[in-house]
């Protein structure tokens, strides 16, 4: 069984998000959406909502798993069994930056990360501008299915 891990804090899940996870079910018997806090970042939506968010547009799909996480992406790699890390690219900087990690995940770890590019609709979305747009009062359904969801 080809398993795969989609790590990310996902704050929130994006279209983007979704086009990534269906790249990879195409390609792996099992994605596993791992929902991290990361270190460095302040969430603007609770983890159980993002969970839970994550969880509505994969229900009764038995090829997906969501699961959160803390900690390195190797280590939840290897206690659930995952051989590959899934990463989504939109463009040259995204790719500059998820290399060099690949790179690190791969001499620590052995496991390989697989990039998938997304849809060129979807290269301008990112985490962090549809958190601005909703801070600020906009609408990110456009962006976000379901964003109802995660408030």
């Amino acid at each position: 069984m080809k398993r795969a891990v989609f790590p990310g804090s996902f704050d929130p899940f994006t279209k983007g998000h979704e086009l990534i996870v269906a790249k990879a079910i195409s390609l792996f018997d099992e994605v596993i959406i791992a929902v991290g806090q990361n270190s460095t970042k302040s969430a603007q939506f609770e983890l159980s909502k993002r969970i839970e968010h994550i969880y509505s547009l994969y229900q009764g799909n038995t090829k997906v798993k969501i699961i959160p996480f803390t900690g390195l992406t190797v280590d939840f790699c290897k206690a659930e069994k995952a051989e590959f890390i899934v990463r989504g690219l939109r463009d040259s900087k995204d790719f500059q930056y998820e290399a060099a990690i690949a790179q690190m995940n791969l001499d620590m770890s052995g496991i390989q990360t697989v990039f998938f590019l997304t849809d060129a609709k979807f290269s301008a979305i990112s985490s962090t501008i549809i958190r601005e747009i909703y801070r600020n009062g906009g609408e990110i359904s456009k962006f976000v299915t379901n964003p109802s969801l995660l408030v």
